[in-house]
């Protein structure tokens, strides 16, 4: 080969190496090889195709049911988006009937402890997530695959997991997806992924445990992010009932019959029906028995509350750096993704420096489906930027109004109701614009209940961002990377 360097910046191949009429030179990235070539002296490099011809792991795919049957009931229809951080998201962005269910069910076969793979998607391509009880039942779209190791396999659910989410797995994913017609894929070429499973027992059988109290941890922590603007709206009195059957996704606004409404009535000149929904006016009435009612607005006017709105930076800058630019999809399950889908340089970064700090609630302005999903930053989120899509909310007097507790009300089924309500269509994206000042918070009376409810879902927060890191830092180890744990920094107790 001469004295080229044989690097990603260039490198000769023999024609002979070529595969499958595949001429992209990333897909023969020698730094991968050379990669997985040392990695063979501490690690069982095997590939997925290996795991499928030996019968160790058996792999399904999903179905397009048609938009037509999105909304129609409460079982969750997985998409990709609703991949994210080893989970899958409390709030699926669509749900189908028991009929629909049970037309797909006996095909898809879902059952916990199977893995979701995002296939299709760009950036989503390489997600994966435990399927747990808690997720069940639920059907999963075509873009996703199913793995599910079978009796005898060498490598286990969890373990699988950890090295999918490698360094080493996730470059592979990137080298070998490509564009068909006008989304991504990683096609059939997911078999040729080369799983890093460590030779060490001790080390696989560590990776394993940790793996798994980890998702099991973070899935119940989850479980309480479900039901805590339940409690926090007072249809459950405390976090160890049950969530009533009748109440799953009421939050979604389901329809009205008709009313009438005077013309004095009209604001803004907003002629969209939803907007002036009587059903949530009677419900907003009926709460102030035991409720303080509170637009945004007049939290701003009082003093206790700063916004502000984020910028575009253009796609130019993406994938510059390292640096996260928070975008509406990357929020999710109240905390921001581990792996947001663009980055940026420090000199942008500090070009375009934002006023960001923890406890700050980030909640989307625009975006369809995602119009109100909201995160709070830790101390572990600080350094980033965030897009025009976007609000930043700040509780300048938290003994007035506790962060924690405004995460809690702005995630409430009757003011996930509203935003639906006041959303409207701007251009070719839905959007809440200002209105989302309108919307009228329900602060429990009962001083103690608040800060019940802000305590316990800072606990929530803290405890599964430190768990969401210490993921990150799991997926480095079954490769063998140790990341160096600051001396400040408590190691996390996963008992």
């Amino acid at each position: 080969m001469g004295m080229i360097q044989q690097d990603h910046l260039g490198f000769l191949l023999r024609r002979s190496q070529i595969r499958e009429d595949v001429f992209i030179p990333k897909y023969y990235n020698p730094e991968l090889q050379e990669r997985l070539s040392s990695l063979t002296r501490t690690h069982k490099v095997t590939t997925i195709g290996e795991l499928v011809r030996q019968n160790h792991l058996a792999v399904g795919t999903g179905d397009e049911i048609g938009k037509m049957a999105y909304g129609t009931g409460s079982i969750p229809f997985i998409r990709t988006s609703d991949i994210t951080n080893w989970e899958i998201k409390a709030d699926p962005k669509q749900g189908v009937n028991q009929a629909i269910f049970a037309a797909y069910a006996a095909k898809q076969d879902v059952r916990a402890g199977d893995l979701f793979f995002v296939r299709d998607g760009t950036y989503l391509i390489g997600q994966a997530c435990f399927v747990t009880e808690h997720d069940l039942p639920c059907l999963y779209q075509s873009h996703i695959l199913k793995f599910r190791l079978l009796p005898h396999s060498p490598i286990s659910t969890a373990l699988l997991l950890a090295c999918l989410n490698s360094p080493i797995v996730r470059r592979q994913i990137r080298a070998k997806q490509f564009t068909a017609d006008i989304i991504d894929s990683i096609g059939n070429r997911f078999l040729e992924l080369c799983l890093p499973v460590p030779r060490d027992p001790d080390c696989a059988q560590r990776v394993e445990r940790e793996v798994l109290v980890n998702v099991n941890r973070r899935v119940q922590l989850r479980e309480l992010i479900r039901k805590i603007p339940y409690w926090t709206e007072g249809v459950i009195g405390d976090l160890d009932e049950p969530l009533p059957p009748e109440i799953v996704r009421r939050e979604e606004t389901t329809g009205n019959h008709g009313f009438l409404i005077r013309t004095s009535k009209i604001r803004h000149r907003i002629y969209i029906p939803k907007y002036y929904d009587p059903q949530l006016a009677r419900e907003l009435r009926a709460l102030s028995k035991s409720h303080d009612l509170i637009s945004l607005k007049e939290i701003v006017d009082a003093g206790s509350l700063q916004t502000d709105t984020g910028i575009e930076i253009g796609k130019m800058a993406y994938g510059t750096g390292d640096i996260p630019f928070i975008r509406t999809s990357d929020l999710s399950n109240w905390e921001l993704k581990a792996d947001p889908k663009q980055a940026v340089s420090e000199t942008i970064y500090e070009d375009n420096r934002q006023d960001v700090r923890a406890d700050d609630i980030l909640v989307v302005r625009d975006g369809t489906y995602l119009v109100g999903i909201s995160c709070i930053l830790t101390e572990h989120d600080t350094k980033l930027l965030y897009c025009g899509g976007i609000y930043k909310l700040r509780a300048s007097r938290p003994d007035k109004l506790d962060p924690y507790l405004l995460l809690a009300l702005l995630n409430t089924p009757i003011v996930r109701r509203q935003m639906r309500a006041k959303q409207f269509t701007r251009d070719i994206i839905d959007t809440l614009g200002k209105r989302l000042f309108e919307v009228v918070l329900p602060i429990p009376k009962d001083t103690k209940l608040c800060r019940r409810i802000a305590e316990e879902t800072r606990r929530v927060i803290e405890t599964r961002v430190q768990l969401r890191n210490r993921a990150g830092e799991i997926a480095l180890e079954v490769e063998g990377i140790e990341r160096p744990q600051p001396d400040d920094e408590e190691p996390l107790d996963l008992a």
